[in-house]
């Protein structure tokens, strides 16, 4: 099975929340959605921390609950270790002994991750005697990681691990955060509402919306789909691409990258030649040229697409949103004049432009 079956329904004061959804177990899931979606409602029904009457949670192939057949595992049963917003450290303690309550945690016969892996991974050791007083609110939240680790779960939640840092600081810890699922081989579902943090964490997505599922799926083609400017912000909607740098350009601080056999333009990254390197485009930043694209123009990135699909922005009565193929999908929001001078429709071979500035 190797995946996560969940389904859960229960009514609040105004609010209905009533979820089901299954994700993969070989990696890192984004439950993702606005304040007030029912993102921190569905890791707390998957820890065991809230009980829904009507609940079902199967993981892989133990089912950890089934209210029809009576079965209920509690949190200290389910082998889960969970982050909060905040570390939620023991003040008294040094990192050396928060870390090792951890392990107190877990029963000996089932570790396998050891205090020296997980110390290494997370860059702990000069940390070791200090008090939490004494540490940075990033320093915290790797100790806060590390601690969760070393109960050795089969899944680790993480909600919004980052809200309370800066970007500096939070640019700090993402590294941290992707290597856990590489190198430890543990499934992650990670709560954030920021598509920034998520874009190079994620392979699969939930997207809540109102206590409900409104997108699950690979995160390239949850964030291409054309009903998406319908539940999310604009500036979420657009297109999500595997690349790989090249190499930079310090004097025009740029960065090239390949995609597909094609170069692409960024503003410079901070990522050593050959890193893989995931790149948001947004749909109103996508521009198409029917026939080729000028041979002089300040535009740097174009690519080959085929028309896939079209449809009306929702929200704008000017608008429409048309998905294309470029080898994976990506959307482009272009008024309704000019798809109709352009005389656009699906199977249509076109050019996609989008500057380089445009890109994160």
């Amino acid at each position: 099975m190797n995946r996560l079956d969940a389904r859960f329904s229960i009514d609040y004061p105004g609010f209905r929340f009533d979820v089901a959804c299954a994700v993969p177990l070989e990696e890192t899931t984004a439950v993702f959605g606005s304040s007030g979606s029912g993102k921190t409602t569905l890791l707390r029904c998957i820890a065991g921390l809230t009980r829904v009457p009507s609940g079902f949670l199967q993981f892989d192939q133990a089912v950890w609950q089934d209210d029809a057949q009576g079965i209920f595992l509690p949190v200290e049963q389910r082998r889960v270790g969970m982050v909060f917003q905040e570390a939620r450290l023991f003040p008294h303690l040094t990192v050396t002994q928060n870390l090792k309550y951890g392990m107190k945690r877990s029963n000996p016969s089932l570790r396998r991750i050891d205090f020296a892996h997980v110390s290494e991974l997370l860059e702990l050791e000069s940390l070791f005697e200090r008090r939490v007083s004494h540490l940075s609110g990033g320093e915290q939240q790797r100790v806060a990681i590390g601690r969760a680790l070393l109960t050795s779960p089969q899944l680790l939640l993480m909600d919004e691990p980052l809200a309370s840092l800066d970007q500096q600081r939070k640019k700090e810890i993402l590294p941290f955060i992707q290597r856990l699922n590489r190198e430890l081989r543990i499934p992650v579902l990670y709560v954030s509402h920021d598509l920034q943090e998520i874009l190079p964490l994620a392979n699969h997505v939930v997207l809540l919306k109102e206590g409900k599922v409104a997108a699950t799926g690979p995160i390239q083609e949850v964030f291409s789909r054309l009903d998406l400017p319908g539940l999310v912000e604009s500036n979420m909607v657009g297109a999500i691409l595997e690349t790989r740098i090249v190499e930079h350009e310090p004097q025009f601080g740029l960065t090239r990258v390949e995609f597909l056999g094609q170069s692409l333009f960024l503003p410079q990254q901070a990522l050593p030649p050959g890193a893989p390197l995931r790149v948001q485009i947004l749909s109103r930043d996508v521009s198409l040229v029917v026939g080729d694209p000028p041979a002089t123009s300040s535009v740097l990135n174009t690519l080959e697409a085929t028309i896939v699909e079209v449809r009306k922005s929702p929200g704008d009565q000017y608008a429409v949103e048309v998905k294309l193929d470029v080898g994976c999908p990506l959307l482009a929001m272009i008024t309704r004049k000019s798809f109709y001078q352009l005389r656009l429709r699906p199977g249509q071979k076109v050019h996609a432009s989008f500057k380089a500035v445009a890109l994160s």
